[in-house]
């Protein structure tokens, strides 16, 4: 009982414990328990036979079961008190408890105290400690990182940075340095972090947490490619389990590749694309004859604006490289030279599509704007501006620039076939089938709306009819390779190789026929990732990609494939290579970026390999495409 307060406490039901009580007697005591219980509300207890009682008012009885059963024993009421003696028990018993509570309280102080208490550490320096044995220095070195891991913890950085130091004056260990680099980075002192983190690799270079803090480091100080090269051979080390590493790489890559990107923009001069970038670009619009004006029945000077005009047109109409740097020279001749009356905006338009393919927006743009001003009648310029726009992520106002397109003539072929795209790029394929198939209901003869209905119709899941699609336009144009390069591509996912195949050197035939100077070099391209899919033929498949960039060196398809080839058979330094030269050939801002970014992957792969040779294994082991470059 003297473990229990006698104050008040709250009513609450309790077992007793009759296991000591006689058998015979256990009901009755219990019953005169229980009822006394719930006439005073009391607490029960039982020692060794007694029922013990405590009421509300801290009154104890004792029920024995020792009386006679007919003569119940009467609970025995201690005397009453005074109230002054209840009144000086109660500051007694207070005091008690205060002296009790003060005296726990020591205990504990003493007890903290004594824990907080640092433990003597012991004194070293460099000419100290080389009086130390081996042991006594392993033994210190323990003492020292332990106090320096609680100096961290405290965020004590300066007291942490000293212990450290001495735990590494007695024992040179990776993780101290590591340790001594949290507090540097801590305080961004990055150089110390690199620093320390440098020497910890130096005796483990696998160690994830050293380079993870070095890779940090070398990002404050905006030394990308260190911090890239550093985070790469984490996520190696730990088999890209870390998810805060490899978004670290993604983030680093772009951070190299938009500084270079930058550089090469600011070299980057006024440069058309590759042939077939081209010749893809504006075959996608309806050709038309030299307007009245403009034909060969009008003579016309090379020395006026017309006559610059209609040279451009006609060089562009040969579709060979020549002819195109020979058509945008013209075209900014004839608007230097003026005099063009009403084809004035029609300049401004073939002015702006070459400043747009060689990546010139800004210059485009202006032209576009001034030709729908000059002649709001001239829809091509919509559409163009308006492709413009979807480039330059700006999608509400490319369909704004289609409406109004519409608005002038909503029986231009045209206007349906390049909203589609835009549709189709957007993933709206239901809308842009519909576009399509608009465009071909107003001109049947033109066959990129026959092709691309196709290929929608296939993203779309409907491959039966995208090839019913397909076979009618084979039939409607035998004679243009483009259809049978298109179909060979569908033939190709489905893994119809050798069709696909046929369909590749059919169209690569045909090509050479129609125009032996300027040959289509996707076919060729095409055929080479067929082949490499399927027979695993990486060879032939390069030696194709090689003809296709002697036919057209500047292509960047043929560049990017013969890259992804190169890097999936693991000849990292020549992928390398190409990625570089593909980054040079792109046009625009973003895809010189993507360009740039699979390069600096490609980069540091083979960093990673000469630097870190027994990750090279490793490395290997998942995968030669490492490092942001698609699988082909």
């Amino acid at each position: 009982m003297s473990s229990e307060s006698p104050l008040p406490q709250p009513v609450r039901n309790v077992v007793v414990d009759t296991a000591s009580l006689p058998a015979s007697s256990t009901a009755s005591v219990w019953d005169r328990v229980s009822k006394w219980v719930s006439e005073n509300k009391a607490l029960v207890y039982t020692i060794a036979g007694v029922a013990v009682v405590v009421t509300s008012a801290g009154v104890v009885y004792y029920l024995s079961d020792s009386s006679r059963p007919d003569q119940p024993p009467q609970p025995t009421e201690k005397p009453k008190k005074s109230k002054s003696q209840r009144r000086k028990e109660k500051e007694e018993k207070k005091r008690a408890e205060e002296k009790e509570k003060a005296k726990a309280a020591a205990v504990q102080d003493e007890k903290k105290k004594a824990e907080e208490a640092p433990e003597e550490l012991p004194e070293v320096d460099e000419t100290t400690v080389e009086q130390l044995s081996e042991e006594t220095r392993k033994a210190y070195a323990a003492k020292l990182k332990a106090a320096g891991n609680k100096a961290y913890g405290s965020k004590d950085y300066d007291t942490a940075i000293e212990l450290y130091g001495k735990a590494i004056l007695c024992k040179p260990d990776p993780v101290f340095y590591s340790n001594r680099a949290a507090c540097y980075s801590v305080l961004s002192e990055w150089e110390k972090v690199v620093e320390d983190t440098t020497a910890a690799l130096s005796m483990d270079s696998e160690y994830v947490k050293a380079l993870n803090r070095r890779a940090t480091a070398y990002e404050h100080l905006e030394k990308f490619s260190e911090a890239l090269l550093d985070f790469t051979a984490s996520c190696i080390v730990d088999g890209f389990s870390n998810e805060i590493s490899r978004v670290a790489v993604e983030r680093l890559l772009k951070k190299v590749a938009e500084k270079k990107a930058k550089a090469i923009l600011e070299t980057k001069g006024k440069k058309l694309p590759s042939t077939t970038f081209v010749s893809n670009y504006l075959q996608s619009f309806r050709p038309k004859p030299l307007p009245e004006g403009l034909d060969e029945s009008v003579d016309l000077s090379e020395d006026s604006g017309k006559g610059q005009l209609r040279k451009g047109m006609i060089a562009m109409a040969m579709k060979t490289g020549d002819g195109y740097e020979e058509a945008a020279a013209a075209f900014e001749k004839a608007l230097e030279l003026g005099d063009l009356g009403e084809f004035e905006a029609l300049a401004l338009n073939l002015r702006a599509t070459f400043a747009y393919l060689e990546g010139n927006a800004q210059a485009a743009q202006a032209d576009l704007n001034k030709s729908v001003e000059i002649q709001p009648s001239l829809v091509q310029s919509y559409i163009k501006r308006a492709s413009l726009h979807l480039e330059l992520g700006n999608k509400d106002a490319a369909v704004d620039d289609f409406e109004l397109a519409i608005s002038h003539n909503k029986d231009d072929a045209d206007i349906y076939y390049h909203r589609a795209q835009l549709r189709f790029i957007l993933g709206e394929l239901a809308e842009a089938a519909k576009d399509y198939q608009k465009s071909i209901d107003l001109d049947r003869t033109f066959i990129y709306s026959h092709i691309q209905l196709g290929v929608t119709q296939y993203k779309m899941g409907s491959v039966a009819s995208a090839m019913a699609t397909f076979r009618r336009t084979v039939k409607n144009f035998e004679d243009v390779p483009d259809v049978y390069n298109y179909y060979g591509e569908l033939l190709l996912d489905q893994q119809n190789f050798s069709e696909a195949i046929e369909k590749f050197d059919k169209a690569v035939e045909m090509e050479k026929q129609s125009k032996p100077m300027g040959i289509n070099v996707l076919p060729l391209i095409n055929k080479a990732l067929a082949l490499f899919q399927w027979k695993h033929d990486s060879q032939e498949a390069e030696n194709l990609c090689q003809k296709a960039l002697i036919i057209d060196p500047e292509c960047d398809i043929a560049v990017g494939t013969m890259a992804q080839l190169l890097l999936q058979q693991g000849k990292v330094s020549q992928a390398l290579k190409y990625f570089e030269r593909a980054a040079e050939l792109a046009r625009t801002e973003s895809e010189i970026i993507n360009a740039i970014s699979y390069a600096e992957a490609t980069r540091t792969q083979l960093e990673v390999q000469e630097k870190y040779p027994q990750l090279a294994a490793r490395l290997q082991s998942m995968g030669a495409g490492f490092g942001g470059a698609p699988s082909l």
